[in-house]
């Protein structure tokens, strides 16, 4: 009778709310274990893929059971690399790495043979280093005391160095091509950093706002200064977007060790903050040093349509070359040296951290200085920027953290490379070559720009799961400007000055030499300008990101740390545990 009672009871409630929210989460449980069962039939299906490669893998063969030398030497050849064989090829691609480096940095003197090489240095160039990297340094620490970025000190010292008396000698000791190949190398270094911290996740979740990020903000701000620099300088509607593309770039160099250092502490890290601003600040340099590259070459080119059709096909171009070498190196990263699986647990050797460190500084040399020498400059940051996430992505696949030693490797040459880096930035400024009424008008293009270009980084971000704060964050983060302006701001006076003077020697009409002239003084307003920006942006942009960070972003308080209110409830709990205790 109990069981009938119980029957007739649960069919007489069946239309009741309780009853229907049971059924619909049977439903549900219904529904989830069909997907589970169709996640189960594809894993099975995919293993059934794999297992057709695992024949060609050293991993599911086992060394000790094989007697044949036949069957050994096969064991030797399995992939991934590994044993003698992956140490050979490891310590080769070392060989090359630095000879190619070499090649690329260096030029001839790299090359084989006994022809005689004159190599041209400015005297005082090593003096004037030291001395740099020391007073850098110096300022760095200055400015940290007061709670302001370092690069700002160092970045005034560089500017210092060039116009005080007696002090200049160390501004004018600097040998322009070793100034620029250690700028390089400094943003090589600063560069890999960033590309090892990316987070995968936050970038497959963030990937559609980092592009929206990368180009809105940049063709805005290009846009906006074309017209203010048109309609203030006078400037020819093609030098007005010139200067657009120069201006839009935002610095990496002030830019990511703000944000390293800001990741480094938590801030921003639940949400990819920290990475979505790397990945597109690296994006919005390729488009803006590309577009730039693309009008300059068609301002000075006498050459056919044909060729102008191909600078137009320029950028596409090396941001697609600058993407497959970073793949391609940082797949050779991943399996040379040799990994250890799960090195935590295992008893063998894990790779050499120094290897690993050189290799992958060596190929990013190898793609910033062997980009300007094929002519594909805009693929040398991305390629690596990509070389690292790449190599960082399968680095974390097998085992290893994300401060492993190549991690603190780099870190440790940042210590040495980051004065030089705005040190050298600074001694590019040239305050002597600032004129007043450029200036003036200069100031208020620039206010132009970068009005628009806080409004439009803020919209850029919108859709996500930002709060107002973050989004505002971003906006300041995308607004200091040095590297670029520094590398390319004097491109089109120099081809000017190279077209007036070829002008002349072949002794051109005068209607000709008058529009060069034109060109000379144009190229003089974009190079002031482009100083002006720096000047204005880097410090304020640095101590804007550095200071609104921690209050603004959220913090991310690390696995073995716990908040003051954690600690406080087990204390008490433990506390209570004890009491109890005691009463037993």
């Amino acid at each position: 009778m109990t069981v009938t009672y119980e029957n007739s009871d649960v069919s007489e409630s069946t239309d009741s709310p309780d009853n229907a929210s049971i059924n619909n989460d049977l439903n549900v449980d219904k529904i989830s274990s069909d997907e589970k069962k169709e996640v189960t039939e594809d894993k099975s299906k995919f293993k059934k893929f794999t297992d057709l490669f695992n024949v060609f893998s050293w991993k599911y063969h086992d060394l000790e059971s094989l007697t044949s030398p036949l069957d050994k030497l096969k064991y030797l050849f399995l992939c991934p690399p590994h044993g003698y064989l992956a140490s050979i090829i490891t310590w080769s691609l070392v060989v090359v790495t630095i000879w190619a480096a070499s090649y690329v940095i260096l030029g001839q003197i790299a090359l084989p043979g006994r022809e005689h090489l004159d190599i041209g240095i400015e005297g005082g160039t090593i003096f004037s280093l030291i001395m740099l990297l020391v007073l850098a340094h110096l300022g760095g620490m200055l400015v940290a005391l007061v709670k302001l970025p370092p690069l700002l000190g160092m970045l005034i010292v560089g500017i210092l160095v060039n116009f005080i008396p007696r002090v200049n000698v160390i501004g004018d000791g600097l040998d322009p091509k070793w100034s620029s190949a250690l700028r390089s190398t400094a943003l090589t270094v600063i560069l890999l950093r960033a590309g090892l911290g990316l987070d995968p996740i936050a970038l497959r979740k963030l990937s559609a706002m980092v592009f929206r990020l990368a180009f809105s903000p940049c063709l805005a701000e290009t846009v906006i200064v074309a017209v203010a620099s048109h309609l203030l300088l006078g400037f020819p509607w093609q030098w007005g977007f010139m200067l657009g593309f120069i201006l839009a770039a935002v610095s990496p160099a002030v830019v990511v060790p703000c944000l390293l250092s800001l990741q480094e502490q938590g801030y921003g890290v639940a949400k990819g903050i920290p990475t979505l601003v790397i990945a597109a600040a690296s994006m919005d340099d390729v488009l803006a040093i590309s577009a730039f590259t693309i009008l300059l070459g068609i301002t000075f080119t006498t050459e056919d349509s044909s060729n102008v059709v191909s600078l137009v096909f320029k950028g596409p171009k090396e941001a697609v070359i600058g993407i497959l070498w970073g793949i391609g190196w940082g797949l050779l990263l991943i399996f040379f040296p040799p990994a250890v699986p799960n090195p935590a647990e295992s008893k063998r050797p894990t790779p050499s951290a120094g290897l690993r460190t050189l290799l992958i500084v060596g190929g990013g040399l190898l793609a910033v200085f062997g980009s300007n020498k094929a002519d594909v400059p805009g693929a040398g940051a991305l390629a690596v920027l990509t070389m690292g996430f790449v190599a960082g992505l399968g680095w974390r696949g097998q085992g290893y953290k994300d401060d492993n030693p190549v991690c603190k490797n780099l870190a440790n040459l940042w210590v040495v490379f980051q004065p030089l880096l705005f040190g050298l930035i600074g001694t590019e400024i040239k305050v002597s070559e600032l004129d007043g009424n450029t200036v003036g008008y200069g100031i208020g293009v620039l206010i132009c720009g970068l009005s628009v270009r806080v409004v439009v980084s803020y919209l850029a971000v919108l859709g996500g799961n930002l709060t107002h704060r973050e989004r505002l964050f971003i906006s300041m983060a995308w607004l200091p400007k040095a590297t670029v302006q520094a590398a390319v701001g004097p491109l089109a006076l120099d081809l000017a000055n190279h077209a007036l003077r070829e002008a002349t020697d072949a002794g051109a009409e005068e209607s000709e030499m008058e529009l060069l002239r034109e060109q000379q003084i144009l190229g003089k307003q974009v190079l002031a300008i482009a100083v002006l920006v720096i000047l204005i942006t880097a410090p304020i942009g640095a101590i804007a990101v550095m200071t609104a960070g921690p209050k603004l972003l959220e913090k991310l308080e690390p696995d073995n740390e716990k908040s003051d209110d954690i600690k406080l409830k087990e204390k008490h709990l433990e506390e209570g545990f004890t009491d109890l205790d005691k009463e037993k």
